[in-house]
């Protein structure tokens, strides 16, 4: 079975339209979790309880998950409070005792929740595919935003894995074969 894991898309992250493909990103994401769904598979939403500052306080508003996207009773929800999605919470668990076999994972930010929690998954030996269209990141210092996206793409794959290869795909492909 997948389960599409679905990292740090809350109200208040995505508040101003700063983020690489940022639209875009949201609605593959959404036509993604309906396909996994009408496919038998799991959809975990990865929240994240920060701080007052960075609106992330549990139960505030801006903590909630983005209205845009479709939650069932059935999805999952699993909260953080690091970038790793596996650390000190019941996603590995979870997962193991819904069978599933493959993680595809998608969600913000790309070089810090999105690339940590894909790190934790390789090391659990999980089968993972990151979606390449379906994950984003603000510019930073020395990259941009664009830049960020393209060079973990690149990087994922390379990983060095107790199972296969991390599989970099985008959303189309996915939801011609998943």
């Amino acid at each position: 079975m997948d389960a599409l894991i679905i990292v740090d898309l809350q109200e208040s992250s995505f508040r101003d339209d700063r983020y690489h493909d940022q639209d875009a990103v949201i609605e593959r994401i959404e036509r993604l979790a309906k396909f996994v769904r009408s496919a038998g598979g799991a959809i975990v939403f990865v929240q994240h309880d920060g701080t007052e500052e960075e609106g992330l306080l549990p139960f505030t508003p801006g903590w909630q998950i983005l209205a845009s996207l479709t939650r069932e009773e059935r999805d999952l929800v699993v909260r953080k409070t690091t970038n790793d999605a596996f650390l000190g919470t019941s996603l590995d668990h979870r997962l193991r005792e819904l069978g599933a076999a493959r993680l595809i994972v998608c969600g913000w930010a790309t070089d810090f929740c999105v690339d940590s929690t894909i790190r934790a998954a390789i090391s659990r030996a999980y089968r993972v595919v990151v979606v390449s269209d379906g994950h984003t990141a603000a510019d930073r210092p020395h990259l941009s935003a664009a830049g960020v996206v393209a060079y973990h793409n690149w990087l994922w794959p390379q990983l060095l894995t107790p199972a296969d290869p991390v599989t970099v795909l985008p959303a189309a492909a996915l939801l011609a074969v998943t």
